[in-house]
C-alpha cells in the first residue's frame, strides 16, 4: 500500500459463494508451485529446522483430513486441538478444515478444569494432543461424554490413537468439503479476563480471507518473505500470523517451539539465522530484546516490523529502532477480528498509537448511547456491522445471547477497549473498560503511567492498577520487574516515582511501587491486571510514599 487514502476508497475483499481455506490457498499453491517453501519449524536450539513447502503440507493435510474421515468426524464436528509449536498442529487443523471439521486451538498451559470446561462447552468429539496432555485430558473423561476419540502426538496408549500412525494409514486420497465461505472454520476461547472464557467462532471467509487484510496491509508481506510471529499456538494470534493471510499472499511463516521460557539471545539470533524478513511479537518480547546487547545480531534482512497484543511503549521503539533499523508498527485486532488499526509503512508512526482504521474496516470511538465522538474524547471502538458487515469480523459468540446482545448494538460491534481519535486519524488506546483509573475525578489510564514508568533505566516491565484509597477513591500502584544489574530498595522506589512526575501529569504517579519477580500474563502475552487487582484485595496497597 502506497497510497492509504486512495487504497480505503477502493480496496473490497472479493469473498466466493463456497470456499475452503486449505483447498482454495494451500492446495492450489501445491498445483501453482510445489516447491515454495511454506513454514520453517525451528526446534527448541534455535538452529535445528524442518522446511516445508506448500506441497508437502498439502500431503500432510490430505493424509491428516483422511485419518479424521475415517473416524467419522463430520462436516460441523468440534476438535479440541492442544498441541504446542509443532508440524502437526498444521496437520491437524488443515486437515480438520479440508474436511469442514472445527478445530479448537488451546494453549498447552491449560490444566484439566480449563480442558473439561472447553470440552463440554463446544460438545467437542476428538481431543488431539501430545503425551503431555493427554495426561491431563484421561483426568477429565468423566466430564466429557461426547468425546470420542483421543489422539496423541505420541506413541499409542490404551484409547490414544497415535497421530502419525493414523495417517500413514489413512493414505492421502480425500476430497475436500465444498465448504460455503460462511461455514465455521475453527473457534477460540477468548482469553477470559474476568468470568469463563467466552467461544469465537470465525468461519472460512472472517479468517480464512479476512486474514489477508493482516498479513498484506499490517504485516506488508510479499510472496519472498519469511514472517515471524511469536505466539503460542492457543491464542489467536498464531491465526493472525502463522496460518491465514501470510499463506494466502504467498510467503513462509517460520514457527520456533522453546522449551520452557524463551532464551531471548536465541531469539534474536534466529531472525538472521533462518533469513527472516518480517517479525511481529508482543511488546513484552521486544522490552525483552532491546535488554541485550542488539549489536552482535544480524538485522541485515529485517525489513518490517509489528507489535500487537497492548500498545508499544515509545522508549522501546525507538530503542529497537536504534539496534536494528526498523521501525515497530503497532497495531490493533482482537480474537474477534483481524486485524483492524494498524500503523502502515506508506504513513508517518506515533508511537504509542495504534495508527489508522485497515481498509475494509469502518471504525468509530462511541459513547454510551452510540454516539461517534469527536477527535480527543475518549470512547469505546466499535467496529461498524450496518449496513455491511466487515469480512475479518466473527459470526457472534457461541450459543451466548447476553454477551451478543452486549457486544452488537445498533450498528456496531462494540470491542470493549476505550481509546480517543486524534485530529490525524490516529486511534490512541487508553484501556479496557474495567481498567480505567479514577482518583480524585481523574481518569487515568495504565498505559500512559506504565509508558512513563518503562523510560526509567532501571526498568524492564511494570503494570499499574488502581487501589482504594479514602480520600482520593482510588490511587495508582505500580507492579515493576527491574532490569538486570539493578535491585529493588526504598530509594529507587523513590526515584521511579520522581520520574513518573517528571514525564507526566503529577497526578498520575504511582503513589505505590512494588517490586515483582514477574507480572501475570494471558497465553497472549498480555499483562493480567484483574489478577493483580485480586491479588491486592484492593484494600493494602502497602506503603504509600
Amino acid at each position: 500500500m502506497t497510497d492509504y487514502e486512495q487504497t480505503r476508497a477502493s480496496f473490497a475483499l472479493d469473498v466466493p459463494e463456497r470456499f475452503n481455506y486449505t483447498r482454495d490457498v494451500i492446495d492450489a499453491w501445491a498445483a501453482s508451485d510445489p516447491d515454495k517453501l511454506a513454514l520453517i519449524a525451528v526446534a527448541d536450539d534455535g538452529h535445528t529446522a524442518q522446511r516445508l513447502s506448500f506441497a508437502d503440507l498439502s500431503r500432510r493435510a490430505d493424509r491428516a483430513a483422511a485419518f479424521l474421515s475415517s473416524l467419522g468426524v463430520a462436516p460441523g464436528d468440534r476438535l479440541f486441538v492442544m498441541l504446542p509449536r509443532v508440524v502437526e498442529w498444521y496437520d491437524v487443523l488443515l486437515g480438520a478444515f479440508k474436511i469442514g471439521a472445527v478445530p479448537m486451538p488451546a494453549t498447552t498451559q491449560l490444566q484439566p478444569n480449563d480442558i473439561a470446561y472447553r470440552i463440554e462447552r463446544s460438545q467437542a468429539i476428538v481431543a488431539i494432543t501430545d503425551p503431555d496432555g493427554a495426561a491431563k485430558v484421561n483426568t477429565t473423561r468423566e466430564r466429557c461424554p461426547d468425546l470420542a476419540h483421543l489422539i496423541t502426538t505420541g506413541e499409542p496408549d490404551g484409547d490414544w490413537r497415535s497421530l502419525r500412525d493414523g495417517m500413514d494409514r489413512a493414505g492421502d486420497s480425500v476430497e475436500a468439503h465444498d465448504t460455503a465461505a460462511d461455514d465455521l472454520l475453527l473457534i477460540y476461547f477468548t482469553s477470559g479476563t474476568t468470568g469463563h472464557p467466552k467461544m469465537v467462532p470465525h468461519t472460512h471467509a472472517s479468517y480464512g480471507i479476512g486474514h489477508q487484510i493482516t498479513a498484506r496491509f499490517w504485516h506488508d508481506l510479499r510472496p519472498d518473505d519469511v514472517h515471524w510471529t511469536v505466539s503460542d499456538t492457543g491464542w489467536a494470534k498464531a491465526a493472525w500470523g502463522k496460518l491465514f493471510g501470510q499463506w494466502s499472499i504467498g510467503s513462509a511463516v517460520l514457527m520456533w517451539n522453546p522449551q520452557g521460557k524463551p532464551d531471548f539471545g536465541v531469539m534474536a539470533g534466529m531472525i538472521g539465522e533462518h533469513g527472516v524478513t518480517t517479525f511481529c511479537a508482543p511488546p513484552t518480547i521486544y522490552r525483552a530484546l532491546v535488554q541485550l546487547d542488539l549489536s552482535q545480531y544480524d538485522f541485515s534482512g529485517l525489513r518490517h516490523c509489528t507489535a500487537a497484543g497492548e500498545p508499544l511503549n515509545p522508549e522501546t521503539f525507538t530503542a529497537w529502532k536504534d539496534a536494528t533499523g526498523t521501525e515497530v508498527h503497532d497495531g490493533y485486532g482482537q480474537t474477534e477480528t483481524v486485524n483492524i488499526i494498524a500503523n502502515f509503512r506508506c504513513l508517518p508512526i506515533k508511537p504509542g498509537s495504534m495508527g489508522k482504521p485497515v481498509p475494509g474496516v469502518e471504525l468509530a470511538v462511541v459513547d454510551s448511547d452510540l454516539a461517534e465522538l469527536e477527535p480527543g474524547n475518549e470512547g469505546q471502538i466499535a467496529v461498524r456491522v450496518k449496513p455491511e458487515r466487515p469480512v475479518g469480523l466473527f459470526s457472534g459468540y457461541w450459543q451466548d445471547d447476553e454477551a451478543n446482545a452486549e457486544s452488537f448494538r445498533g450498528d456496531w460491534y462494540l470491542t470493549g477497549d476505550r481509546a480517543h481519535v486524534d485530529e490525524d486519524g490516529y486511534f490512541w488506546f487508553v484501556s479496557r473498560d474495567d481498567d480505567i483509573i479514577i482518583s480524585a475525578g481523574y481518569r487515568i489510564g495504565p498505559f500512559e503511567v506504565e509508558s512513563a514508568i518503562i523510560e526509567h533505566p532501571a526498568v524492564a516491565e511494570t503494570a499499574v492498577i488502581g487501589v482504594r484509597d479514602s480520600e482520593r477513591g482510588q490511587v495508582v500502584k505500580a507492579f515493576v520487574v527491574l532490569a538486570a544489574d539493578h535491585s529493588a530498595s526504598d530509594d529507587l522506589a523513590t526515584e521511579i516515582q520522581d520520574h513518573v512526575k517528571t514525564v507526566t501529569a503529577p497526578y498520575k504517579y504511582p503513589r505505590y511501587v512494588e517490586f515483582a519477580d514477574e507480572l501475570p500474563k494471558t497465553v497472549s502475552g498480555k499483562v493480567r491486571r484483574v489478577e493483580l487487582r485480586e491479588r491486592e484485595g484492593v484494600e493494602d496497597a502497602g506503603a504509600q510514599r
